[in-house]
């Protein structure tokens, strides 16, 4: 195995290693950029672009009262933007600003070693912002370019591609190991370390309140809210209603949800057959769960709400799986006591004249709560409105705005308008938020629901029948219910990319990206507690607790390390010839008296034996510079080997 000569403390940075590092260093804080203020992008970008001014004109550092202002000010700075300089984000933000500013002290050996470290750190803070596949794949790569980065500054004379060689090498054997502790390392629900608020502020999803634009907003994400596997086949699309918050309160701009608290048991009267399925969901930062319509069960660690929302008993910061059952033919026939029904009549005073007016000519020329709602959905149906991701804005009185004025809105507007005219016509009513909808995978056949799909609808209580849903945006525009919200928005609206290609060859790309990113998320992030007792369960363990996983982990990873170190030993002795010849040289110099110290070096021991024997300096001298040659060259002669065999072999003193 080839040595090669270590590069003193003191020597400089050389260019073509300040590139590599700088390389390594722009992996891991790019994907950071999007999450930082614009002013401390800008600063990483200078810095670095300084950096590389004053290598390649070999230029002076700047002084250190230079940097220290520079500190100062970046603090004041990630203070006065997060108004902390603790939890996740300002964490990131300083970690970035002293890794850029480092660079400006990137002289020695030693101050790479630092960047290099800090590098490693900065890796890790990604996954505290995505845990994709992508997001692995990528830091991964900034771990290997790093780590040759280390190797260069052991052997700088090497080319960087056997450096990288060498750092891939050293990652394939560390692999075994990351096997073995993520299999055997005790799972605990939720992070290894607690993380402070802020680190949930980005998740993406529906909120507990809804005004005009909210969801539209919503719809022009492309990330992903859940997926779901069905055990047969999955209900048709209209029907693919998942229900979500649950809105009582209206004060004229902003409805807002009722009691979360768990209720008890879901009832209601199901007709048909169930639909089985198991949902996966992402992580938003809320209590509820999602289920299609309706649920008949309530899943692990969760509750029900009176309104028929899954309320689980901490907030979904990670991702998680449930399995359900629903039906999709079904009657609530809920209580009609008066005070349970009161707040589905609440409307704030003084909002909307226009609307109520409207609705109470609909009740006075009504027979019945079911006549006053088909006028309503026969009013949404007949008026010429129109169903847009760019709604125009609204003013306070929202209501009459839309119904009489733009007749422009998204979801949220057709449901807040449909529930604030059935209250004011006498009628209870509530807004229903979740998604509608959902695209089959036809790799992996798992049903995807996106963000995009996020949908508003109402309920309204009929007597005898309960709660009884009715979807106003279908009224409008029947597309959306039956083919989805790119099919019945304008062509001019903004959506994600993928959701209105019509190139075949990028959609599957997607479905295959998505595929593997799901097993990714169901094999990888998934391994939670509970399968990993069912894993090591099934492969021989009767009893996986803590004691008996921390116990086949030490032997684990101990027996690995003896089988890696004694493979390791074994290939010096048996590939190492011209190590196994030096090695005969000295014990030859050494049973005469000269034995070679641990501490001297190949020249050094040579030119002392040469001065000892002056009539074998020319051997001695000759088989010192083929060794040398031989272990720390580059493109040393093959024909060498066998130079240093013969002289060996026929040395003696």
């Amino acid at each position: 195995m080839k040595r090669v000569a270590q590069q003193p403390a003191n020597t400089p940075i050389q260019l073509r290693h300040l590139f590599w590092l700088l390389a390594g260093l722009v992996l891991v804080a790019a994907p950071h950029a999007e999450r930082l203020p614009w002013w401390l992008n800008l600063i990483a970008l200078m810095l670095l672009v300084w950096r590389i001014y004053l290598g390649v004109g070999e230029r002076a550092l700047p002084k250190k009262w230079l940097l220290t202002l520079f500190v100062a000010g970046g603090m004041f700075g990630v203070y006065f933007t997060y108004r902390t300089i603790f939890g996740r984000d300002s964490g990131v933000a300083l970690l970035v600003l002293f890794l850029s500013l480092k660079l400006l002290e990137l002289e020695r050996p030693r101050d790479a070693i630092v960047l290099i470290l800090l590098a490693y750190f900065l890796a890790l803070t990604n996954f505290f912002y995505s845990q994709t596949l992508a997001t692995a794949g990528l830091m991964l790569a900034s771990v290997l370019v790093n780590t040759a980065s280390l190797a260069h500054l052991a052997a700088p004379q090497r080319a960087l591609g056997a450096n990288l060689k060498t750092a891939g090498v050293l990652l394939a054997q560390a692999g075994p190991v990351m096997l073995i502790l993520f299999f055997l390392f005790p799972r605990v629900q939720g992070p290894l370390w607690g993380l402070p608020q802020d680190a949930y502020s980005g998740v993406t999803g529906l909120s507990d309140s809804m005004s005009p634009g909210l969801i539209s907003r919503l719809s022009q994400s492309d990330a992903i809210a859940f997926r779901v596997k069905f055990e047969k086949d999955p209900p048709v699309r209209p029907q693919l209603y998942w229900r979500g918050p649950v809105f009582w309160h209206f004060d004229g701009r902003t409805w807002r949800a009722g009691d979360f608290r768990p209720f008890g048991q879901i009832k209601f009267e199901a007709t048909g057959n169930p639909y089985d399925y198991e949902i996966t969901l992402e992580p938003h930062n809320h209590n509820w769960l999602f289920a299609l319509e309706m649920a008949s069960k309530i899943p692990p660690n969760a509750g029900v709400t009176r309104d028929y929302v899954l309320i689980s008993r901490v907030p979904v910061r990670n991702r998680v799986r449930y399995d359900m059952r629903s039906y999709t033919n079904f009657t609530t026939r809920g209580s009609d006591d008066s005070d349970e029904l009161r707040p589905g009549l609440q409307l704030p005073p003084g909002f909307n004249p226009r609307a109520r007016r409207l609705a109470e000519e609909w009740a006075q020329g009504a027979n019945s709560d079911t006549a006053i709602v088909q006028k309503a959905l026969s009013y949404f149906r007949e008026q010429g409105f129109v169903y847009t991701l760019e709604p125009p804005l609204l003013g306070r009185h929202s209501v009459d705005e839309f119904l009489f004025g733009s007749k422009s809105g998204f979801c949220e507007h057709y449901a807040s308008s449909f529930v604030f005219l059935l209250r004011a016509a006498g009628v209870p009513a509530r807004v229903v938020t979740g998604y509608q909808g959902g695209d089959i995978n036809p790799v992996d056949g798992y049903m995807v629901v996106r963000q995009s799909d996020a949908h508003a609808w109402s309920e309204v209580w009929l007597k005898g029948r309960g709660w009884v849903r009715f979807d106003p945006t279908a009224a409008a525009s029947p597309v959306r219910v039956e083919s989805g919200v790119a099919a019945a928005v304008p062509a001019t609206d903004p959506l994600p990319l993928m959701a209105r290609t019509t190139l075949i060859w990028l959609r599957d790309v997607r479905h295959n990206w998505d595929a593997l990113a799901n097993k990714w998320n169901q094999l990888v992030l998934g391994y939670n507690p509970e399968r990993q007792r069912e894993f090591l369960t099934r492969v021989g363990m009767s009893e996986p607790s803590w004691e008996n996983m921390a116990l086949t982990l030490f032997w684990g990873v101990g027996g690995l390390l003896a089988l890696l170190t004694a493979w390791l030993l074994r290939r010096m002795r048996t590939i190492d010839p011209v190590q196994r010849l030096w090695l005969r040289f000295c014990n030859k110099l050494g049973k005469k008296g000269s034995p070679r110290s641990p501490s001297e070096g190949p020249a050094d021991f040579v030119a002392r034996a040469a001065g000892r024997y002056p009539g074998k300096a020319e051997p001695i001298r000759a088989i010192g510079e083929r060794y040398i040659a031989l272990r720390y060259g580059e493109r040393a002669d093959p024909r060498m080997l066998a130079e240093l065999r013969a002289l060996v072999r026929e040395f003696s003193v």
